[in-house]
């Protein structure tokens, strides 16, 4: 069975059908050309953007030369009310520092150190999954509540409670429903000074998820003050002093790193996982591979996590095929030259993982689910030239060997003790706004093993 794909949108559209189209799904917004191209140029009255499929266009883009391609502040403008000045966001010196500070949390042995909370998450999410078997489970819900828990217990060294995780989940899913990734300025140059436009109900969302983890973070503040704090990643990041500077950072700075780490850890590991459960339910001959090799977990031993390789498998083709953040966009700062066309200052520059991932000329099989392809030729290379999930270079995903801990770890304990299967006439249809999620939900028919 192939795994579902959005629909693509005819070749030619115009701009404001374009924008139309993008706000609603930025996925079937896009020409399936798109599957095929190595460089695509869109032209609008106010930019120029071209996206690029070509492996090493990418790596120069990401890797050898970053700086030079700034992230585009277009893009920022959608999250802006979520994450302030996040370091998703910022750029140049202020990106520096800030991950000056935050990258020595997930250096050397925190993952290890962080995988007894982990493994807790893990088994709360299993047991409210086992009380729900015999029914059919909207499983985005349950692996939202689950990547929340995590994130509040390696972060936070707090359990997330049910009601609370449910609201965080609406929140979230509201927000990105409310406001896409692109606003009227990202189409649009408009100087800082104009109101950009965001809808009462985005705004309204934005301050209810800020005011939460403004809560907890002048908690910890507080803590850290009386010497009570847990050593939690959390404690870590507030206490780690930029190696330039001497400076911690402030109450409000925090905030938004935080934000961009529930962000980061909780809405892109609970689409994976949700798109890893639905693939293992459609290919149940790899589900009960993964559900055999799974029996190794019996207690919180981090060593276990390097047996786990069909798992790893699995979930290294889920992310392949929906890969949480579908397009990234950097901005160039003067003009360039790329495959014999000439791209002035200030162009959009589209990395999109969506698109690289299902390249038709880079991979086998390309809309295919086979995490057999790891092991091959084609696969090791495209999974070192054209995979990737967490970014790439100086900004890939700080919590990228997080993500993979934690993704697997939950698909392996599931699958070790329930069985799922797809519900009839409910397939998902994937469309994404800030992550790629199910249109309607991903159901799944739960049953004890």
């Amino acid at each position: 069975m192939t795994p579902p794909k959005p629909a693509a949108r005819p070749d030619r559209v115009s701009l404001w059908r374009y924008v139309k189209l993008f706000r609603q799904d930025i996925l079937s917004a896009q020409p399936a050309r798109l599957y095929r191209a190595k460089m695509a140029e869109f032209r609008t009255p106010f930019f120029r953007s071209y996206l690029l499929n070509q492996p090493d266009l990418v790596k120069t883009v990401l890797k050898d030369r970053p700086m030079d391609f700034p992230k585009s502040d277009r893009i920022g403008e959608g999250l802006r009310p979520l994450l302030g000045e996040s370091v998703f966001l910022t750029n140049g010196e202020t990106w520096q520092r800030q991950r000056r500070i935050i990258d020595p949390a997930f250096e050397g042995g925190r993952l290890r150190e962080t995988y007894p909370a982990m493994w807790d998450a893990a088994q709360a999410a299993l047991a409210r999954l086992t009380a729900r078997a015999g029914q059919e489970v909207e499983i985005e819900e349950i692996t939202s509540h689950a990547a929340a828990d995590v994130i509040f217990r390696t972060l936070f060294s707090i359990p997330i409670e049910d009601e609370i995780a449910q609201e965080v989940f609406h929140e979230f899913r509201a927000y990105q429903r409310t406001q896409p990734i692109l606003n009227l300025a990202a189409f649009i140059p408009v100087p800082g000074w104009m109101p950009r436009f965001f809808r009462r109900d985005t705004k309204a969302a934005a301050r209810r998820i800020r005011g939460l983890i403004t809560r907890l973070t002048e908690d910890r503040q507080v803590a850290i003050a009386a010497g009570t704090a847990p050593d939690d990643l959390a404690t870590k990041i507030m206490t780690t002093r930029d190696p330039e500077t001497g400076q911690t950072f402030s109450a409000q700075e925090m905030v938004d790193q935080v934000a961009i780490f529930f962000l980061a850890g909780h809405e892109t590991s609970a689409s994976a996982l949700g798109w890893a459960l639905y693939l293992m339910a459609t290919h149940p001959e790899w589900q009960e591979k993964v559900a055999e090799e799974a029996q190794v977990l019996t207690t919180s031993d981090f060593a276990d996590i390097s047996k786990l390789r069909i798992s790893r498998d699995v979930f290294r083709e889920a992310l392949r095929l929906y890969p949480p953040v579908p397009m990234m966009v950097r901005e160039t700062t003067c003009p360039e030259r790329f495959r014999d066309r000439d791209i002035p200052q200030g162009a959009q520059m589209v990395l999109s993982p969506w698109h690289l991932h299902r390249h038709e000329g880079l991979w086998d099989n390309p809309d295919g689910f086979d995490p057999a392809r790891w092991q091959t030729e084609n696969g090791k290379r495209c999974g070192r030239e054209a995979y990737m999930p967490f970014s790439a270079g100086p900004r890939v995903c700080t919590g990228a060997g997080f993500a993979m801990v934690e993704g697997v770890l939950l698909l392996s304990l599931i699958l070790r003790d329930l069985r799922v299967t797809p519900v009839a006439g409910r397939e998902p249809v994937p469309e994404a706004h800030l992550t790629v999620r199910s249109r309607d939900g991903i159901w799944l028919q739960v049953m004890r093993r």
